[in-house]
């Protein structure tokens, strides 16, 4: 009788774990194909333009992930909160040859924000969120 009664109030606990994971990889499938086009595209400004689908996945992200879903959603929007502050646009915006009037401050910062993006730990973030994708969720977050 006591097993049962464990059983009983464990349930909806066990049940929204589930749920969780299952409305986390239902959102997977449901922007692979978008994201795919997104990244897919080459565009220099990709990542910034697939930001409100990773902002969505980490809203649905279980626990096990969300780390990973914050290190990528905070490296994007330093990138687009440097660009916006400069006043460029990203899909223009070439390092090589900066706008005229950039200040040699925004670009810094547009600097310091694009390889806080390209680190390691962001890197390595975006790998652990498609293979735990592919594991959990047997859809990669790409095509």
């Amino acid at each position: 009788m006591r097993r049962l009664l464990v059983a009983v109030l464990l349930l909806p606990l066990l049940a929204g774990c589930g749920s969780k994971q299952d409305e986390y990889c239902g959102a997977v499938k449901d922007h692979q194909t978008e994201l795919s086009d997104i990244v897919g595209s080459g565009g220099p400004d990709a990542l910034l333009r697939a930001l409100d689908i990773f902002r969505d996945l980490q809203d649905k992200a279980p626990g096990d992930i969300t780390d990973e879903w914050q290190q990528v959603v905070t490296s994007i929007e330093g990138l687009q909160k440097a660009l916006e502050d400069a006043g460029v646009d990203p899909a223009t915006y070439d390092r090589a040859h900066p706008p005229a009037g950039l200040s040699a401050e925004d670009k810094a910062r547009i600097d310091a924000a694009a390889k806080a993006l390209g680190s390691g730990t962001t890197l390595r973030a975006f790998q652990d969120l498609d293979q735990q994708a592919r594991d959990v969720c047997k859809t990669p977050l790409t095509l």
